[in-house]
């Protein structure tokens, strides 16, 4: 109660002295996201779907000489993957629309290895129309990745070659209504120069101007980045900034260390997304029906990338039925449930913040706006503190043993170092209970569990004034 009381007047004070000014809004710091890049990371997670010839002939690279008849799914099934994925509290699912191997899902006129010359469905099946339809009808957002390696197109490897995938890219983004990812796998045949003929600007551009709005992945963006392994871990420190003068996606790319933390002070806004696969390999096998991730293991990943501000792609193979195989959407449901657990109850929701540092001394900018749940407001200092705190009371004494923070990325990713205290039962002591560098757009901690009645949020170190939007206290 004497926190309370304290906090009370303290806040009464801030008002009365704020009450005749206003303080003007802290300016961008660095390179910002894109409305269509701020939108893509609150997703945070969505499925990846490894889906074609290789499902049916249990191999993870295909050789491009596949009989288009070895794609077969008996009851192929697209309205349950998007079930599935909404009730894993998925937002979206990437379909490997074509993989090295060149085989299409779509009845591509770029290709004469395509679905089309296949006999399921007489020819006449489209898997990119039945889950882009899919996806409508459960509110999912429809991505699409496609290889530039294709080890069936005859033109590979020449000029041409560049034209025909194009003319692949235009009609994924032409004729399936929104997609929301755009997804270039680095991978490429290692041999030759064939690699340094793909016409990336080329491929952006055709991009970009039919759906202006798309997040297109790669080594180097320009709208996302690989996370720099298959893991789904991002770096303890990841920036949401990266230098890409002078390098391209596969070879060519940064190093796997620099696209696991970015660059500090990178010139371009490219936030990181990490994936991975629940099973062992990215292709369904029969053979890795019992081999799936442990749901600790899918917790892991989950703190490792979303809670090191990137975001979660994870690969859900459908079986050779055309399905979601019930021991994965099993797996997906235990780790929906483990995640509800853990962060169900934010003790931060039912307090008050306090700050001895706000910008202007103005309540537009105070600590209270950390504990709100909106988006837009945040706390800030002013443009010449670069270091402070602010405090969450209880109105009880809580258990706890994580935190998440979030900084206002629309106006640049400032932070470089903090620390969490809680002060403990008695009233009398602060223990530091965890403490980081990064934070971005989402930055979640674990911790042993403490009895706190307050917890206190330090800004360490900053290039710029802090802007913290949200925090919770599990």
């Amino acid at each position: 109660m004497r926190q309370y009381k304290i906090f009370i007047t303290a806040v009464a004070m801030l008002m009365v002295a704020a009450s005749c000014k206003d303080a003007d809004a802290p300016g961008p710091y660095g390179p910002v996201p894109t409305d269509a890049q701020l939108e893509w990371q609150k997703m945070e997670y969505y499925m990846f779907v490894h889906f074609g010839p290789n499902t049916f002939t249990d191999s993870e690279w295909g050789t491009g000489e596949e009989d288009p008849d070895v794609f077969a799914p008996t009851d192929l099934d697209c309205d349950q993957w998007a079930r599935i994925a909404r009730e894993a509290g998925m937002k979206g699912i990437i379909i490997t629309a074509k993989h090295h191997d060149g085989f299409c899902l779509w009845p591509s006129k770029y290709s004469r290895h395509t679905v089309a010359q296949s006999a399921w469905r007489d020819g006449q099946g489209d898997v990119l129309r039945e889950l882009s339809d899919a996806c409508a009808r459960y509110g999912l957002k429809f991505g699409v990745y496609i290889s530039p390696w294709d080890r069936n197109h005859p033109a590979y490897g020449t000029e041409r070659y560049n034209e025909v995938f194009v003319g692949c890219i235009s009609e994924v983004l032409s004729e399936y209504g929104d997609v929301f990812e755009l997804w270039f796998d680095g991978a490429d045949d290692r041999q030759g120069d064939a690699p340094s003929k793909y016409r990336w600007k080329y491929f952006n551009a055709t991009a970009t101007t039919l759906q202006p709005d798309v997040v297109i992945f790669s080594d180097v963006g320009p709208g996302c980045r690989w996370v720099g392994n298959e893991r789904g871990y991002a770096g303890e420190t990841n920036w949401s900034r990266l230098d890409v003068e002078g390098f391209a996606p596969g070879r060519l790319s940064p190093s796997w260390d620099t696209l696991n933390t970015g660059n500090v002070h990178g010139s371009r806004w490219l936030p990181a997304e990490a994936d991975v696969s629940i099973r062992p390999g990215w292709f369904y096998s029969p053979s890795t029906d019992d081999r799936l991730k442990t749901v600790d293991e899918l917790m892991d990943i989950y703190y490792a990338s979303v809670g090191r501000n990137a975001n979660l792609l994870l690969n859900v193979p459908p079986d050779r039925t055309g399905r979601i195989n019930p021991v994965d959407s099993a797996r997906l449901m235990e780790f929906r449930d483990a995640r509800t657990e853990a962060f169900h109850a934010d003790y931060a929701k039912m307090s008050r913040a306090y700050s001895a540092s706000v910008r202007g001394n103005s309540p537009k900018y105070a600590a209270a706006n950390t504990v709100d749940g909106r988006y837009s407001t945040y706390w800030a200092t002013d443009d010449s503190v670069t270091s402070a705190s602010f405090t969450v009371y209880f109105r009880r004494s809580r258990e706890i043993s994580a935190v998440m923070l979030q900084e206002y990325i629309p106006l640049g990713q400032r932070v470089k170092e903090f620390s969490v205290e809680c002060r403990q039962a008695d009233g009398d002591s602060w223990k530091e209970v965890c403490r980081g560098t990064t934070i971005g757009y989402k930055r979640i901690l674990r911790f042993d569990p403490v009895t706190a009645t307050e917890v206190r949020f330090n800004i360490l170190d900053s290039y710029a004034s802090p802007l913290i939007n949200n925090v919770a206290i599990y």
